[in-house]
């Protein structure tokens, strides 16, 4: 039995290596689509992920000009838009870090909060326009869209700092940092949506790749669709925001529920949600399994789909109100 356990293991830790490199030997797909070309809020999207990535570049954390500088940026755009925040700030290795968050108050249960995410900071080295000013970008987006919206519940919109490695799965998340004070004080958070990597489509047939064997049977093996994953715990919210993608985007949309087992599942902020016991999703493009520029120098703005990421943005808008809806 423990022969048969230890070869199926063996197996599966194969497929995910060779499922990882498959992608990574495929060249980056360059969209190159003008900025012209797009709609109002798409040129927007494109602003935003062309400063972090070009302006700014690489924001890691041994790089704390560059984290403020991205910081920065996020508070003056929310500034514009008359978007109202606060700095959650937390300190790490002598420096001060910031969560920046945008509150729109619900009316009916303003104790009840529903939490949009997204991390701002890369990984050495890397532009990070995938990974995550792809995300960081929407979530601007959201808060334009959201600013004046009149909801039951509270909706938060968190731009997370230190996400990445070296301090990925560590208490020094601002993700963490942030739930487990949530946690101390009892706020009443009834959803996390994390965006992670939410730029990068394609139509290729056979360029999706997934960390189980046998996946790509009941999975489109063509990268054009966005995913939306979360635990088993939190597989309500997953259909809940599947149907909500449905009916405000037309993106094609994936879902799974699973085990932190699979690789990749509780790859991003929303761990630190499912850590302290909140039901939280992440939505993406799957990342590795899809961008052969993943943590690399590659991952830049002209590998985006910002019409896709526009797209998106509907949808996510829809799943906001539907979230924050409290029926009569």
């Amino acid at each position: 039995m423990l022969a048969y356990s230890i070869i199926i293991i063996a197996f599966v830790i194969l497929f995910l290596l060779y499922s990882v490199l498959a992608v990574r030997m495929s060249p980056p797909v360059t969209v190159s689509k003008p900025k012209g070309s797009l709609s109002a809020t798409g040129a927007r999207l494109y602003d935003h992920v062309r400063y972090l990535t070009t302006d700014v570049g690489s924001r890691s954390v041994g790089e704390y000009e560059k984290i403020e500088m991205a910081r920065h940026y996020i508070q003056s755009i929310l500034t514009d838009m008359g978007c109202t925040f606060a700095l959650q700030r937390y300190e790490y290795n002598g420096k001060l870090f910031s969560n920046v968050i945008a509150a729109v108050p619900g009316e009916r249960k303003p104790d009840e909060t529903v939490i949009f995410g997204a991390h701002y900071d890369t990984v050495y080295g890397t532009p990070g326009a995938d990974d995550n000013a792809s995300s960081v970008a929407v979530l601007l987006e959201m808060c334009r869209a959201l600013k004046d919206h009149a909801s039951g519940r509270t909706v938060k919109l968190i731009f997370f700092v230190l996400e990445e490695p070296p301090l990925f799965r560590s208490d020094f998340m601002g993700s963490f940092v942030y739930a487990k004070a949530a946690k101390a004080r009892n706020e009443a958070i009834q959803a996390m949506v994390c965006l992670e990597m939410v730029g990068y489509f394609n139509d290729r047939k056979g360029a999706q790749r997934f960390p189980l064997p046998l996946m790509g049977l009941f999975y489109s093996r063509i990268p054009d669709f966005i995913a939306v994953v979360g635990n088993l715990r939190s597989r309500w919210l997953v259909h809940r925001v599947e149907s909500s993608l449905r009916q405000g985007c037309l993106l094609p949309v994936e879902t799974l529920a699973g085990i932190s087992l699979i690789p990749g599942v509780d790859f991003s902020d929303h761990r630190s949600f499912w850590i302290m016991g909140f039901p939280a999703v992440m939505i993406t493009d799957t990342a590795f399994y899809r961008n052969p520029a993943y943590h690399t120098a590659y991952d830049t703005i002209d590998t985006l789909d910002f019409a896709g990421m526009d797209e998106l943005l509907k949808g996510l808008i829809i799943v906001a109100r539907d979230l924050t809806d409290i029926p009569q």
